[in-house]
């Protein structure tokens, strides 16, 4: 049951979706304006691929969620001022700077948010949460190519201006909205931290290692994709570009928006389903992926295939969300979804210049490595289930929410 029984769950769900939200926009509302960029700064095409490239878990856990949250979001929407201007002097250097200083300020938010999710719900709360969260950060994958493009429309320096407004907004509803529960115990020491967390890794390492790998994969991929599909769009004989180019990509994230949601709402804590969810949205990420490298120059049979792989992803990521932010107790669960965030974000980071350096060399190879890098992942996440982390999990104490019915690895 919620924490907080003032105020309408949706609400509360409503303002914690927001965060990973403005996350979102900040990088996908760029995808369709790079070319632009491109042109006006005189950029290689990796030096505009950098432009997406966006402590805090240990702070959280021992200060508080919403401490690290709010200022973190102040940071974000701060530099993202700053970028904007960056854009409008032409000054590449500044405006990669406050890029970075937005990767800070990011590291204080989604991550940590998911943390607090974890803190005010349990059972089916949280799962729905969770998919809430994913559903909303897919959401925002779907309208920012749109949104960033009709910006673009009056100003091409305009979708850097207009994320801050959408971080002040963030910002208004966890301060409102989201009243954290109060801490019973006192901080735990750095040393004793520190040792817990390494005893998380080396009791659950066998699974939270490949779940750690499947979602950063997941989002190198997608933007790796965004990317792809962004620079081919205004080449011939498609010529797409615009708007239009902004509602061609949002068609395969609009399958990671439905999916989420639903998976959300669906697995609650029945890990035989969680185990099947993910092992099948693998499945669907290789298959699809794996076609590609035959029919990636039939545009319309490349974005179907594409969207399956979205579809896959969908199904994955709220699974992971709720088994890693499950399996550890509240006193060390900050640090271990800041790390795994981190890993998402360094997915989202690596893809673009990546896909961009590839490219370059042979649009084919892109399709082979990431049909590779799935398949590998979806050998991983079987291979754990010779793994049995209820035992160790229950280990940890009465305040972790994973309980034996909860088993996604041997079911």
């Amino acid at each position: 049951m919620s924490s907080q029984q003032s105020r309408p769950l949706w609400l509360e769900y409503a303002a914690l979706a927001t965060v990973p939200l403005v996350m979102v926009l900040g990088n996908s509302m760029l995808v369709p304006i790079l070319p632009e960029v491109k042109r006006h700064l005189g950029l290689t095409s990796l030096q505009t691929s950098l432009i997406i490239t966006p402590v805090a878990g240990y702070l959280s856990d021992r200060f508080g969620r919403k401490k690290i949250i709010i200022p973190g979001l102040i940071i974000y929407g701060a530099a993202g001022v700053f970028t904007g201007l960056g854009a409008l002097w032409n000054s590449y250097p500044l405006l990669i700077s406050s890029r970075a200083i937005q990767g800070l300020g990011a590291a204080g938010t989604a991550p940590i948010a998911m943390a607090l999710v974890g803190d005010l719900y349990k059972d089916a709360e949280e799962s729905q949460a969770m998919g809430l969260i994913e559903a909303s950060n897919g959401a925002g994958k779907v309208i920012s190519p749109i949104l960033g493009a009709a910006l673009a429309l009056w100003t091409w320096t305009a979708p850097f201006f207009a994320f801050p407004c959408f971080c002040a907004l963030s910002l208004v509803a966890i301060i409102w909205l989201i009243k954290e529960p109060r801490r019973k115990q006192e901080p735990t020491p750095l040393k004793t931290y520190l040792h817990n967390v390494a005893e998380i890794f080396k009791k659950m390492g066998r699974w939270l290692i490949p779940a750690f790998f499947a979602g950063s994969l997941a989002l190198f991929i997608l933007f790796g994709i965004l990317i792809y599909l962004s620079d081919i769009l205004e080449e011939k004989p498609y010529y797409i570009k615009g708007v239009v180019k902004g509602l061609v990509l949002a068609i395969p994230l609009l399958g990671i928006v439905t999916t989420a949601f639903i998976t959300g709402s669906l697995i609650k804590k029945n890990g035989i389903l969680i185990r099947r969810m993910m092992i099948i949205g693998l499945v669907c990420m290789s298959l699809s992926l794996g076609l590609t490298i035959m029919f990636h120059k039939q545009i319309v049979w490349f974005i179907a295939l594409i969207t399956i792989s979205s579809i896959g992803t969908g199904m994955l990521l709220p699974c992971l969300n709720t088994m890693i932010t499950g399996s550890v107790e509240k006193a060390e669960r900050g640090m271990i979804t800041s790390l795994y965030s981190s890993l998402r974000f360094f997915g989202v980071a690596l893809g673009p210049p990546l896909f961009t350096w590839m490219m370059e060399k042979s649009h084919q190879i892109i399709f082979i490595s990431v049909t590779a890098l799935s398949a590998c992942s979806l050998s991983q996440m079987q291979r754990c289930n010779s793994t049995d982390p209820i035992q160790v999990i229950s280990d940890l104490g009465a305040d972790s929410i994973i309980v034996r019915s909860f088993n996604p690895f041997n079911p």
